[in-house]
């Protein structure tokens, strides 16, 4: 992840954010699994950010599973003494011998073709590492325990409805690249039975598609991918009708959301975590790149194979609601267009 001019706005307005309770961490101990990931490197990095502007007296202990990475992704913060990386695997003992007040478990498969190559692997990373996390956050008697969990667990819907936290759809359990989604159903499931069964105070983050700066140049997400059609110049190239609605957050309003969810969030409870004016199809998504960011110098041209080769999830018809997010007092700022023209920019400060 490069610390480009791009980036570091971004982390400046997340730490300089005035809906962010930052005196509620002061001293605190605050563990991120999954923390070379978009969404945990962000977190690491505004938590640190935040540590030394604020002097907070915080200690971010990063799960990582690749050391060599993590150096790629946090470059000099690796030296910070305020920064410890936990090296091993979430399903595995956590090797921490301080005491914990926050966990944010973001780590997770995120890769659709991944999740249709290797379902029983998603599986297990999924259920046994976030046992394993909740039962190590049970025995550190943590403050608040932050689970990410994924729109996808809401499942498909036969009408248009606003989608709000006590919704449900229907999920194809049948399917391969279900496990994802039902994999979240379950963690969710297992965050509210160890609430209710050892008063771990856990939160749930339902997150839309989240993407901004800090996106690595070689995640080939359909936002990815669209964002470097624009800067190559060529044509973006759909392998479905681009049916499926999409709801998104950019990645400022999202750490910013994670923040507030876990000091002013209530316990055992969900939010939603979206910019609802971003709600679009894959399609129109596609065209108001090719036209209005990419001034028409592109096209969006369509190659649907007969059956699913990359793993991409059902069309699914849904907008999320974001009310009760809101109504703690939390409000996004970027649209889809600003999101991708900062993710544009980013790339090519980074040299895609």
């Amino acid at each position: 992840m490069g610390f480009c001019n791009t980036l570091s706005k971004d982390i400046e307005n997340i730490i300089e954010s005035n809906i962010i309770p930052w005196e509620e961490y002061k001293g605190s101990n605050i563990m991120v699994s999954g923390a070379t990931g978009l969404v945990g490197s962000l977190l690491c990095i505004s938590l640190l950010s935040a540590n030394k502007k604020y002097n907070l007296g915080l200690k971010v202990f990063a799960v990582v599973r690749n050391e060599q990475k993590a150096e790629s992704v946090f470059y000099d913060l690796i030296k910070d003494e305020s920064f410890v990386l936990v090296k091993g695997d979430i399903c595995s003992e956590l090797n921490v011998k301080e005491s914990i007040d926050y966990i944010f478990h973001c780590a997770s498969v995120t890769t659709s073709k991944y999740m249709v190559s290797n379902p029983v692997e998603t599986i297990e990373t999924s259920i046994f590492g976030t046992h394993n996390i909740l039962k190590f956050a049970s025995e550190k008697n943590v403050k608040s325990f932050i689970y990410l969990s994924s729109m996808e667990m809401y499942g498909t819907f036969d009408s248009d409805i606003e989608v709000r936290e006590n919704n449900i759809g229907y999920l194809d359990p049948l399917a391969i690249r279900s496990n994802y989604p039902e994999c979240k159903r379950l963690c969710e499931n297992m965050c509210e039975a160890f609430y209710s069964e050892y008063n771990v105070p856990i939160r749930i983050a339902r997150l839309s598609q989240m993407f901004g700066a800090g996106v690595r140049p070689d995640d080939n997400r359909v936002f990815a991918q669209f964002a470097k059609a624009v800067i190559t110049g060529e044509d973006i190239v759909l392998h479905t009708k681009g049916l499926s609605e999409g709801n998104y957050c950019y990645t400022t309003d999202s750490i910013k959301a994670l923040l507030l969810i876990a000091v002013k969030g209530e316990p055992g409870e969900a939010y939603n975590v979206v910019n609802p004016t971003t709600h679009t199809t894959i399609a129109n998504m596609a065209n108001m790149i090719a036209n209005e960011i990419a001034k028409g110098n592109i096209k969006v041209v369509f190659d649907i194979p007969e059956e699913n080769i990359y793993g991409y999830a059902t069309e699914t018809r849904m907008k999320l609601n974001s009310d009760k997010l809101k109504s703690l007092g939390w409000k996004p700022e970027i649209d889809l267009k600003t999101a991708y023209e900062r993710l544009i920019q980013y790339y090519r400060e980074v040299g895609i």
